[in-house]
């Protein structure tokens, strides 16, 4: 198993983009985005992340765009499971305000003040980023799970990353994904372990396919 043809990244997301881009330049591996292969955004992608679990998600989109184009296609889904509120917002982390109207930074905000209001007067503050990091060639169709764990605090910190970053103090790190600069996030990041983990499996998969043949 390769990627042998500019394989194509399944992300409308800039934060993600910024992320993941500098990794699979690290493996070798060309990537073209969405915007870059002409996709254009429809209403269909909005439709892809219905199911209840990141794994499911990230192999729906991951289909979807490899069907769409004819690449190799990586996607993933991710979000935040918080302990006190039984593991939600969860694969709905994104959507979780309900704001259709708002993109960006507008979303991550109301997200974000959603995720503290909910949290008032909690004691428990543990979280877990998640993410399921997805390929699909046509022939095969593989998934991984990264994952980091935490606590939310009550004041942003760092004005890096996205999404929930500012508030996600990370054990490993010792500060926040927002005051974590972007060489130290991948090294604990659920992101980048998902995808490393991806990565290792299409490479193992490929030494397989040679000693067979």
């Amino acid at each position: 198993m390769t990627v042998a043809d500019v394989a194509l990244l399944a992300t409308r997301s800039e934060g993600k983009l910024r992320e993941l881009r500098p990794l699979f330049a690290n493996a070798g591996i060309d990537l073209i985005t969405l915007d870059e292969a002409g996709v254009i955004e429809t209403e269909a992608e909005d439709a892809l992340e219905v199911f209840e679990s990141f794994e499911e998600n990230a192999l729906a989109k991951a289909r979807y765009f490899h069907e769409l184009t004819g690449r190799p296609a990586f996607a993933d889904d991710s979000g935040i499971a918080v302990e006190f509120l039984g593991g939600a917002p969860g694969v709905r982390s994104k959507r979780w305000s309900g704001r259709t109207d708002l993109v960006g930074q507008a979303l991550d905000d109301e997200n974000n003040r959603l995720l503290l209001g909910r949290l008032s007067g909690a004691t428990n503050r543990r979280a877990q980023y998640v993410c399921a990091a997805a390929f699909v060639d046509g022939a095969h169709s593989l998934v991984e799970r990264g994952v980091v764990s935490g606590r939310i605090i009550d004041e942003p910190r760092g004005a890096n990353g996205f999404g929930y970053d500012p508030f996600f103090f990370s054990d490993e790190l010792g500060c926040t994904f927002g005051e974590a600069t972007r060489a130290d996030k991948e090294t604990v990041s659920h992101r980048g372990r998902a995808f490393r983990a991806l990565l290792g499996a299409i490479r193992a998969g490929a030494r397989a396919s040679k000693k067979a043949h």
